[in-house]
């Protein structure tokens, strides 16, 4: 079983570049990092994990830069976002950094999309909650027009383009409905969040990997009948509190990767929970856990 990494980087934790060469040298899949532009001191949204709001959300690093310094210091580690907040960007902006990055890390890029929580935060980049959902779905196929091999034009409910020359293109070739750098989509089960998975990616990134055993079926099913191809569809466990039963039960349900959470930390912690996680990973081809 492959696993990642997730963490909150800041001005105050680790530097992206010493943890991905630490990553790299022991053997671990990916980094994948969160988004947050900032939050609203004024909000009543909720902390989803209840009580405060811990300080690091307000002091999250940009993914892209950070994750293109990481780019530069390695050459197979992973290297995702989860999760891109695709509502609060430009479409063609946000087309140009994925492909950008993609591009210069060798196709190493995983696009982990979601839909936030935090609705102050949305409402500033001029976000209408209710109807955040469709224009992600819109934003999504005006990038897909902008990736397409061809000048594609695309006009669509929240937005249009010209059909245009934008290179670079991302690495990954499309397939079936998907075009761009493998993409995830976040969230809690569900028929919309399902049927926009089917849609527009390749798979799903359950936040803390709960309830998968009946989730899965179904989601499966759905993939299925949306024509996929049912070898095709990739589950990623993410932001995951390991344990060796845990990780088991993943593997029995046909899971091959897994995101793990570290704290948002100095080098010191960090490297020590490196070190931890270590007894995680595989140990031979066959992808056994120790």
């Amino acid at each position: 079983m492959r696993i990642a990494v997730t963490i909150f980087l800041t001005d105050e934790t680790i530097t992206p570049v010493r943890l991905a060469r630490e990553l790299e040298q022991r053997g671990f899949a990916g980094l994948y990092l969160p988004e947050h532009t900032h939050i609203p001191v004024e909000r009543t949204t909720p902390y989803p994990a209840g009580g405060d709001l811990p300080r690091e959300y307000g002091r999250t690093l940009d993914p892209f830069v950070a994750l293109g310094q990481a780019a530069a210091v390695t050459q197979t580690l992973g290297l995702g976002t989860g999760i891109t907040l695709v509502a609060q960007h430009d479409p063609i902006d946000l087309a140009k950094q994925i492909a950008t990055l993609d591009h210069l890390s060798g196709g190493r890029f995983t696009l982990g999309l979601g839909y936030g929580w935090n609705v102050e935060e949305a409402a500033d980049h001029g976000v209408q909650w209710r109807t955040r959902r469709e224009l992600v779905r819109d934003r999504m196929r005006l990038m897909r027009a902008l990736w397409a091999d061809e000048p594609t034009a695309y006009e669509g409910e929240y937005g249009s383009v010209r059909a245009s020359s934008a290179y670079p293109k991302p690495v990954r070739k499309p397939r079936g409905p998907v075009a761009g750098p493998r993409t995830l989509v976040g969230g809690a089960a569900g028929p919309k969040l399902f049927s926009h998975i089917c849609e527009y990616a390749d798979g799903w990134l359950p936040i803390g990997g709960r309830g998968l055993s009946e989730s899965l079926p179904v989601l499966r099913t759905a993939w299925a009948d949306a024509g996929r191809d049912p070898s095709a569809l990739q589950v990623v466990p993410y932001a995951v509190h390991p344990s060796p039963g845990k990780l088991a039960h993943y593997a029995e349900l046909g899971i091959d990767e897994v995101v793990v959470q570290l704290p948002p930390a100095g080098e010191a912690e960090v490297l020590g929970l490196l070190d931890g996680y270590s007894t995680y990973l595989t140990d031979d081809a066959s992808g056994t856990v120790r």
